[in-house]
């Protein structure tokens, strides 16, 4: 249990990291704010593109499919998302 938590904040703050290289916040945002971001963001789309949308292996509830590539990607994706979404309300510039 404490193992996949570590794993969930690992891989949150690598799609937080990868997403605010690509909006290019990086150099404002410390990791605590990446890991925020990228767990926030990661949400954000298996919400939208999983539950809403039914796109991809986004909305995919098994525990085998917990951890994969696709999961990582709508991650970043959700997270840029989030970040756009944080620099249209100005709460990142």
């Amino acid at each position: 249990m404490l193992l996949s938590w570590i794993v969930a904040i690992l891989v949150g703050a690598f799609c937080g990291w990868i997403a605010s290289i690509v909006m290019r916040t990086n150099a404002q945002q410390g990791a605590l704010a990446n890991i925020v971001i990228g767990i926030v963001g990661a949400i954000l789309a298996r919400l939208i593109f999983g539950d809403l949308l039914g796109i991809g292996s986004a909305g995919a509830t098994n525990a085998a499919a917990g951890f994969s590539f696709w999961n990582v990607i709508w991650g970043i994706v959700g997270s840029i998302v989030l970040i756009a979404i944080l620099k249209a309300l100005r709460v990142l510039r």
